[in-house]
């Protein structure tokens, strides 16, 4: 067997075909999503099926509670436009309240970290305005899966193991679901919520009791998430129960019925950045997603095209562009309703050509955002340095997904090790130990029929891992809350009414003028390195959606976390161990702290493409869930 390119490896075949393709973080929503197609739904029909579908199978990675963006390019409308599901912080949810209680930082888990739910809104409008089907097509896979059971899989296990102790002592509410007959469960088995089945059940109920008109029964189900059963009961959760937290301490709830009832997702156009043929889009400066754009107006100042995808030049110059783009992120960064975010100035050519000149042969190990007259706050890089080495860890919400300890960790006898005598994961071991903390993550759907229909989503928030259960509903809130900041001056600041400076970033992208390419990953502050990662691939080294996915990837954590407790480890770039080992020499010569992981454990991205009549689709094998359908 002759020399094998570990940059054009791939574990699959990418999907090829000409009727729909459906690409998701769980082979069950993918299956559900392309039964949508096959019944003669759309990719929007196809989405929000896919989407309830992994409320249920992955409730460690996303839920009801939880928040959404999407892309959505709809062929006869003839544009492509943003739905916005991210809710924003409740009304009780001010600076004064969170300095009252003693906090500096809004807590990773619990009641007060909560905005208001996003995504079953997002849905329904993403059903109503841009779909053909009844809400009953694309709920019934959910409840019954929900109801009838699902293989439960190991990081879902993993993850209930991890705040087994914290669901028995504090979240009871959490063991009666997730700790059924008062046992962990094991992995593959046939694992049900009931109760949420009964939510969705009667959320349908309701809808279809408007009478026979498809859109009247949408309507009806929305009021009854916002003003009916659903926010009476988070309502009541929230005012009624003293949850611990990661603050160590146990506290109330500010999300009210209220706070529900007055809002709903809204339409919004994306932003655009033209980048050879392509025009890359993203959502608004509310999001993280201007980061991959930023990315590329750095990155087109040279010349990727020679380039080894996994080779010391082309590592040491993304990882540095997203140094720069990072640190801009956390300074410039927020609501647009709220602040006044300098996006031309930022993907402009002259902005970045000065950004440009710091990136150098060596590898940075400060932050160093740009500075723009008049608008945006530094953070205190230090302050998140110091934060790390008071707690131990990394954070708390979507970081690396896969994360590991190398070989040079080995020796540290200061590092938690399991009963085997194994590392164990420090995050894990010290945060969920002092108080229930235990990371998050997201999953990510993309999704184009054989119209052209094309959409992208990345899903999030409401983890089972997040807050308790509220026992009438089955499902818990989100902690988005947690990316603000607790300084008025910042333009991520928390403020009632405004949305957190999210993570969550699906993308797509424009080849000569025409829709093209969907794609996203879960990832948290790592989803837009993989997202711009994957691109640089495929468009520079001709890789297709596969092998771009499958490649070895890489992330840095030189920045600040968005999640709690907002450490950063400067100058460190985390690489899967099938990057090769000169490579990783070059770049410990350059500077950067290298950590090398197992071989398959950075991202968990999904693409769908199409041009002309073809439609193609690939999915991530790292964490044996994702998949690609199509015909």
């Amino acid at each position: 067997m002759g020399f094998v390119n570990p940059s054009r490896f791939t574990t699959r075949p990418e999907i090829d075909g000409t009727f729909g393709v459906v690409a998701s973080t769980h082979w069950i929503a993918t299956a559900v999503g392309m039964g949508m197609l096959e019944r003669g739904g759309n990719a929007f029909d196809a989405a929000v099926a896919t989407a309830f579908t992994l409320q249920v199978v992955e409730p460690h990675l996303n839920g009801p509670g939880g928040d959404v963006p999407l892309i959505v390019h709809d062929v006869r409308r003839g544009r492509t436009e943003v739905i916005c599901g991210q809710g924003p912080a409740p009304a009780g949810a001010t600076i004064a309240h969170f300095r009252a209680l003693g906090l500096d930082l809004v807590p990773g888990t619990g009641l007060l970290a909560a905005c208001i739910p996003g995504t079953f809104d997002s849905y329904m409008m993403l059903l109503r305005d841009y779909g053909t089907m009844r809400l009953a097509d694309v709920l019934t896979p959910a409840i019954a899966y929900a109801r009838n059971g699902y293989p439960l899989v190991e990081r879902a296990v993993a993850t209930i193991g991890t705040v087994e102790a914290l669901f028995r002592e504090h979240w009871k509410t959490s063991a009666a679901v997730y700790l059924p007959n008062g046992k962990l469960p094991t992995p593959g088995e046939l694992f049900t919520n009931t109760t949420l089945a009964d939510t969705y059940e009667r959320i349908l109920r309701e809808a279809e009791s408007a009478g026979g008109d498809r859109d009247k029964q949408i309507e009806r189900a929305r009021k009854t998430w916002s003003e009916g059963f659903v926010a009476e009961e988070i309502d009541r959760f929230c005012r009624t129960q003293e949850v611990m937290d990661t603050s160590g301490s146990p506290h109330r709830g500010v999300l009210a019925a209220d706070d529900m009832a007055g809002w709903e997702a809204t339409v919004e156009a994306p932003i655009g950045y033209d980048y050879g043929r392509y025009t890359v889009l993203k959502c608004g400066a509310w999001n993280q997603g201007l980061t991959t754009l930023q990315q590329l107006a750095l990155l087109k100042g040279f010349d990727l095209d020679g380039l080894d995808p996994a080779g010391p030049d082309f590592i040491h110059l993304q990882v540095e562009a997203a140094k720069l783009a990072f640190a801009d992120r956390d300074t410039f960064y927020g609501d647009p309703k709220f602040v006044d975010v300098p996006v031309e100035t930022l993907l402009s050519d002259a902005y970045n050509a000065e950004r440009r000149k710091l990136i150098g042969n060596r590898a940075s190990l400060e932050l160093r955002p740009g500075a723009i007259a008049g608008y945006g706050k530094a953070i205190d890089a230090r302050a998140a340095e110091v934060r790390r080495a008071a707690v131990g860890a990394t954070g708390a919400g979507e970081p690396t997904v896969g994360r590991i300890w190398t070989h040079d960790d080995e020796d540290d006898p200061s590092l938690a090790r399991d009963g085997a005598g194994k590392l164990a994961d420090r995050e894990s071991d010290v945060l969920a130990a002092r108080s229930g903390a235990v990371r998050g993550d997201t999953v990510h759907f993309d999704i184009i029929d054989r119209d052209g229909n094309m959409i992208s989503g990345t899903p999030s928030g409401g983890w089972l891992q997040s807050s308790p259960v509220i026992p009438a509903l089955g499902f818990c809130l989100g902690t988005r809350a947690q990316q603000f900041w607790l300084d008025e001056d910042h333009p991520a600041a928390l403020r009632p009414g405004k949305r957190p400076r999210t993570t969550l970033s699906p993308t797509m992208a424009l080849r000569d003028g025409e829709p093209y390419l969907a794609w996203g990953s879960p990832g948290g502050d790592q989803q837009d390195q993989w997202i711009t990662q994957f691109f640089l691939r495929h468009v520079h080294a001709g890789m297709n959606l596969q092998e771009a996915i499958d490649a070895p990837a890489w992330h840095t954590e030189h920045f600040p976390s968005s999640f709690w407790p907002r450490t950063s480890r400067p100058g460190v770039v985390v690489v899967e161990g099938r990057v090769p080992k000169p490579t990783v020499d070059e770049l410990r010569r350059r500077g950067h702290i290298v950590e090398v992981g197992e071989d398959w454990s950075e991202g968990r991205l999904t693409a769908a493409s199409r041009d002309g009549i073809r439609r193609k689709a690939a999915a991530n094998p790292r964490g044996m869930q994702g998949y690609a359908a199509g015909r």
